[in-house]
């Protein structure tokens, strides 16, 4: 049988799903993102279409008149790289699609938890932990942000200063008393 009607890859057919790696939305649920989360994501979007994408099959289609391709690393890495590209851009498409940009300044100086806020708790023993509820495609926990599906974020949300709650752990049910809740201010 000849290579041209072979499969490159089973899994370079697998694009719509989305890698393990990646933080799941809930069935149903909206992508809730800060405005500036949702620009970092479209920036991304636009990077990638205009400028990458254009350069990659630039340098496959190249590749692809220098006879055979088989041989060929610029071809077979470029295509490889393109179906990378494609697949980034479709998961890009679906979240960008689902969005809904909350801006949390809309709550500033509110004693209430909702999304986008900085949150300052205490445990029993007394240690304070200070987070930021963002959205799931831009939260970072080294950076002391959690997404809002995070059990932490679910059990932090409606809450008010000075509440008491019991949060689920792998451990146990821990208890957690709300310190301060802030919101940037309106335009910063």
């Amino acid at each position: 049988m000849s290579k041209a009607f072979t499969k490159e890859s089973d899994a370079a057919d697998q694009d719509d799903e989305d890698s393990p790696s990646l933080p799941a939305i809930p069935k149903g649920a909206r992508n809730y993102m800060t405005p500036a989360g949702y620009a970092r994501l479209r920036s991304e979007f636009m990077e990638l279409l205009d400028v990458e994408r254009p350069k990659i099959v630039e340098i496959v289609s190249w590749a692809a008149k220098n006879g055979d391709r088989s041989e060929n690393g610029d071809y077979l890495y470029g295509k490889k790289r393109l179906r990378e590209i494609d697949r980034r851009l479709r998961f890009l498409t679906k979240r960008l699609d689902i969005a809904e940009v909350v801006d949390p300044s809309a709550h500033h100086g509110s004693d209430q938890v909702f999304f986008g806020a900085t949150v300052t708790y205490a445990n029993a023993k007394g240690e304070e932990r200070t987070i930021t509820i963002k959205g799931i495609d831009e939260s970072d926990s080294l950076a002391g942000e959690v997404s809002w599906v995070s059990p932490i974020a679910r059990t932090l949300l409606k809450a008010r200063e000075g509440d008491e709650l019991q949060l689920v752990t792998p451990v146990g049910v821990e208890t957690i008393e709300v310190i301060e809740v802030l919101y940037p201010a309106p335009g910063a």
